[in-house]
């Protein structure tokens, strides 16, 4: 059974209590599981909760102070990268938008995402 971060929590915790329940089912009578043993696996998934619960909150944080940015870039002077340029084109920001998950910058006729502004001027 692989467990990996895109797992959610809910499918997770049903996973660990299937794995423990299989465990209490096929241990040995003359020598069970000791109590230790569970307590620890426990802790262990506790933790695993935990962290993945802040990963989300670190997600939401990272989104939020891009789309910050993003609305910081309204009325100035940037220069950004296209797909396929060698050198920075330049323009102003007329407006910001959110697609698809995405924080867009549009300059001109280009629709640039906020990843791609290289620098900002002084209007």
């Amino acid at each position: 059974m692989e467990i990996s971060g895109s797992i959610p929590t809910a499918e997770l915790k049903d996973q660990f209590l299937t794995l423990l329940v299989t465990q209490l089912q096929n241990q040995d009578p003359i020598e069970p599981v000791k109590q230790e043993n569970f307590i620890a696996q426990l802790a262990q998934f506790s933790t695993v909760e935990g962290i993945e619960q802040l990963n989300v909150q670190f997600a939401d944080v990272l989104y939020s102070q891009q789309l910050l940015n993003g609305f910081g870039l309204v009325d100035k002077q940037v220069s950004y990268l296209l797909p396929g340029d060698v050198e920075p084109r330049q323009g102003h920001v007329d407006e910001v938008f959110v697609e698809g998950g995405r924080i867009n910058v549009v300059i001109g006729d280009d629709t640039v995402p906020v990843n791609q502004v290289t620098g900002v001027f002084a209007p």
